[in-house]
């Protein structure tokens, strides 16, 4: 999968002070990582001797063992193509470092000096280790001649470029992987020894992420393991894979033996991210003055099985546990943005066209919890029901029935007769259903809206989602405008859990009567075809104009808008990762055909987007023309289909 890189962190079993048997359990994972097609593996702190050595460091049988342990390593290393970071001390004029050191295909690559040193509560390790020195130096190892020993040292493979940090390096103020981060290192690892005490772990997954995020870098920790001197110490074998303030893979503790984490890391969202985060390079202008040395290592031709689990449906969280979580933030923040725009307009009217589909379904009841939150009678809502030619009974009764149960004040105006005038008017012929007979009813409904809230003195809420902006499905200066858009930054794949989550709920988010009908009302209108209700029926009275049969699964669409907004990938990017996310479910040909069609009308319909109403932002995807996306109308999308083209044949 193009844009990834495949790490491990990997933790062998150890023999205190035995570098033989050492490197022989770090070979053998080695041999298995290189065969799963792993770029880049990272070992613990002090691997080659253990960690827990003491004042064996001091001793020259053990420094001298270390060394040859690992010349043997990088000689066994032509076996295999993966990149490997290995711990040792080593011992340069009488100064003994803790360092790390970069192996591949028989070559030392370089070696990362330990920068902080911990001499705090267990810890004493000044008695052996000085701190990294202040300018780059060479080493001498016995038949690969003088290596660079800095921690200014980051090093590149594919194309990717990262760096390295020791342990108690991440636990200071200011890490040295900061520096890497800002010098242009995309993934960190480090070597690590951290002990285990109650509580600790958890402190330690914040600070991966933490660091991650901050950094906006792959971040991939491996630490020492079972085999470590229990003397004083026990080590529980931790690896975390962290990208971007996220854990994307962790192994469990406690091992008995040897063992390892891998991941694919999403270089092209970090690359993406940095490039958008002006901050981010504004920090590295101004802090980065020393020079980093970057050495190149030899390409590793396969990644093997691409690995990671890439969720069809990016804007919803996999457990219901989150979903609900993040259902309840998206409602609160609605309904703090409509009860912002009410208190600072000074309004206490609403008027919402409520068609029993789900987006004016989840903008009443956004209504409702705000009026009830402000303490305003729900009759100030003025929930307006426009059937027309499409209107089917079963979506009829259902907005009939939710505004009569949220008690809010309830118009219906059919639009047939006005709409048949207007035909009338224009001499269009009702018996052609096209794009006129379509957003004439459209339009009309809007002006009712409109004119409703000029007679009320209030405003119109719209219901227009995210997913419907992204694509342009809104009839211009009909269903497109309101005076507030409630809905704007929720995709259409979020807006079905929102009203379940209402459903589920009722009574927690707003205030209903005792055995009120909502949670079945809401419950069946989840379960409703997704429609714009402007071709009339079938002989069953059935849904015929069915909007994902037009313009495609909107679960596709979501997905593509998330991966072209979010990380700006290329449309070859795209599906490439959306063929794998919907693998089983849709076959490259219906993807290849709808992300042409997503991204044509994306590109065609940005004139609505120009001049959308405001609208309050929900997450890290927005097409507000005033904050996160700013297009021109009339930008080419020549170079986006070429892609597609090229695939096609």
């Amino acid at each position: 999968m193009r844009g990834f890189i495949k790490v491990a962190a990997a933790v062998p079993r150890v023999a205190v002070a035995d570098t033989k048997i050492n490197i022989a359990s770090i070979t053998e994972i080695c041999q298995k990582l290189d065969s799963d097609g792993v770029v880049v593996a990272v070992f613990p702190e002090l691997c080659i001797t253990g960690y827990t050595c003491g004042d064996l460091f001091h001793n020259n049988t053990l420094l001298e063992s270390a060394r040859a342990a690992l010349v043997d390593f990088a000689r066994k290393s032509t076996d295999w193509s993966l990149v490997c970071i290995v711990g040792l001390p080593i011992a340069v004029n009488n100064i003994l470092y803790n360092v790390a050191a970069v192996v591949q295909r028989g070559k030392i690559l370089g070696l990362v000096p330990k920068t902080y040193i911990p001499n705090y509560n267990e810890f004493y390790e000044k008695r052996w280790w000085a701190s990294a020195p202040s300018h780059p130096i060479d080493v001498d190892i016995a038949g690969y001649g003088e290596v660079p020993m800095s921690v200014e040292s980051l090093f590149r493979v594919n194309g990717v470029t990262f760096g390295i940090e020791i342990c108690e390096d991440l636990w200071t103020a200011v890490p040295p992987s900061s520096q890497a981060a800002l010098a242009g290192a995309e993934i960190i690892f480090n070597l690590s020894a951290s002990n285990t005490v109650i509580g600790k772990y958890d402190y330690l997954r914040n600070l991966v992420l933490a660091q991650s995020g901050r950094c906006t870098v792959g971040y991939v920790y491996a630490s020492a393991g079972y085999g470590e001197s229990s003397t004083d110490l026990v080590f529980d074998g931790i690896t975390f894979i962290a990208e971007n303030g996220n854990m994307i893979s962790q192994g469990e503790r406690w091992h008995k033996g040897k063992f390892y984490t891998t991941a694919d890391i999403d270089i092209a969202a970090i690359r993406h991210d940095r490039m958008s985060l002006s901050s981010f390079n504004d920090c590295a202008i101004a802090t980065i003055k020393e020079k980093y040395s970057v050495t190149d290592a030899f390409p590793v031709k396969s990644q093997g099985k691409f690995a990671r689990l890439i969720s069809p449906t990016p804007f919803v969280p996999t457990s219901t546990v989150d979903i609900a979580s993040r259902c309840e933030e998206i409602i609160n923040i609605q309904t703090a943005g409509l009860a912002q725009r009410l208190s600072a307009t000074r309004t206490r009217n609403l008027v919402v066209g409520v068609s029993g589909g789900l987006d004016s379904t989840l903008a009443l009841l956004v209504a409702v919890r705000t009026f009830d939150t402000l303490g305003l009678n729900r009759k100030g809502i003025h929930a307006v029901t426009m059937p027309g030619f499409g209107t089917t009974d079963r979506t009829y009764n259902n907005a009939v029935n939710l505004i009569e149960a949220l008690e809010t004040s309830f118009r219906e105006i059919n639009i047939s007769q006005s709409v048949t005038q207007h035909f009338n008017d224009i001499g269009h012929d009702a018996a052609v259903k096209n794009v006129t007979y379509e957003n004439s009813q459209a339009r009309q409904r809007t002006m009712i809206l409109m004119d409703i809230a000029n007679q009320v003195g209030g405003m119109v809420l719209g219901t227009g989602d995210l997913s419907e902006l992204a694509l342009g499905w809104a009839t211009y200066n009909g269903d497109h405008m309101s005076m507030y858009n409630i809905n704007a930054g929720v995709p259409k794949t979020l807006v079905r859990y929102l009203v379940e989550h209402f459903a589920q709920g009722t009574a927690k988010l707003i205030n209903i009567p005792e055995n009120s009908a909502v949670h079945t009302i809401l419950t069946d209108i989840a379960a409703t075809p997704i429609s714009p209700e402007l071709i009339p029926a079938d002989d069953k009275g059935n849904i015929v104009q069915k909007t994902e049969d037009l313009v495609g699964p909107y679960i596709l669409h979501d997905f593509f808008l998330y991966y072209t907004i979010r990380y700006g990938l290329t449309p070859d990017d795209i599906l490439d990762r959306a063929c794998h996310a919907f693998k089983g479910k849709y076959v490259h040909e219906d993807i290849l055909h709808w992300l042409h069609t997503f991204i044509r009308r994306f590109f065609s319909q940005q004139f609505k987007r120009s001049c959308m109403p405001d609208a309050p932002k929900v997450g890290s995807v927005c097409l507000s023309p005033r904050g996160d996306w700013r297009m021109p109308s009339d930008a080419s999308v020549s170079e986006w289909l070429i892609t597609l083209h090229n695939r096609e044949k």
